[in-house]
């Protein structure tokens, strides 16, 4: 139980943080290209109650934590109208984009804490910051190579759609409506795993190599 305890107070933050900035980073930049739906909301904020989704954001994240295997969850997605863009096809690359950028932003980051963390041995802190600088980096990796499956309406599905021609990119945007199914039964047989396992450990070596830690 004390150690159940202890995953939660250590993965709780880095979640939260991992979703708030996340979901933001796409209202922002969508703000930036021109539509204010997001903005109009509220959701262009770093105040996670705006983002979070009480199964998404607590309840699944908690039960993958508890059952091992992949971190897996979401947030209330940020209502991007891409009509609004100034110029819609190519703007939606960037908005689709900056989620998982704020995620390998965020990975960085926790992992300069924990390089902080490993400079203050002395510190009751240290070992808490070296904890939750691994969760960090952990959960932001799983998140931006997650969201870059090239699967609608996950972010790399979105960057598929900007990049394709358009009559491919129409047909491919049709897989919208059973992308979620798509992905649960992906997780459900192990073959999510399979896929972005390796893509996984990748980046949390190069992350780890950027900032001279080991793994």
């Amino acid at each position: 139980m004390d150690s159940v305890i202890q995953n939660i107070a250590i993965y709780a933050l880095p979640v939260i943080f991992a979703i708030t900035l996340h979901e933001a980073a796409h209202g922002y930049v969508a703000k930036h290209f021109g539509d204010l739906t997001a903005y109009a909301q509220g959701r262009v904020s770093l105040n996670p109650i705006r983002h979070i989704d009480p199964v998404g954001t607590i309840l699944l994240p908690l039960l993958t934590l508890l059952l091992g295997g992949i971190l897996f969850g979401w947030a209330k997605p940020v209502p991007v109208n891409f009509s609004a863009l100034r110029h819609p096809k190519q703007d939606m690359l960037w908005v689709a984009l900056a989620g998982p950028g704020a995620n390998l932003f965020m990975a960085l980051l926790w992992a300069f804490v924990i390089k902080l963390g490993i400079s203050l041995p002395e510190s009751d802190l240290a070992r808490p910051m070296i904890l939750m600088g691994e969760a960090g980096i952990k959960i932001n990796v799983i998140l931006m190579v997650l969201n870059l499956l090239p699967l609608p309406p996950l972010d790399g599905g979105r960057i598929a759609v900007s990049l394709l021609p358009h009559n491919m990119a129409y047909g491919f945007s049709k897989i919208e409506p059973y992308g979620f199914m798509i992905l649960l039964l992906l997780l459900i047989t192990g073959v999510l795993g399979a896929i972005i396992g390796p893509f996984i450990s990748i980046t949390i070596q190069l992350v780890v190599w950027f900032f001279g830690l080991e793994v």
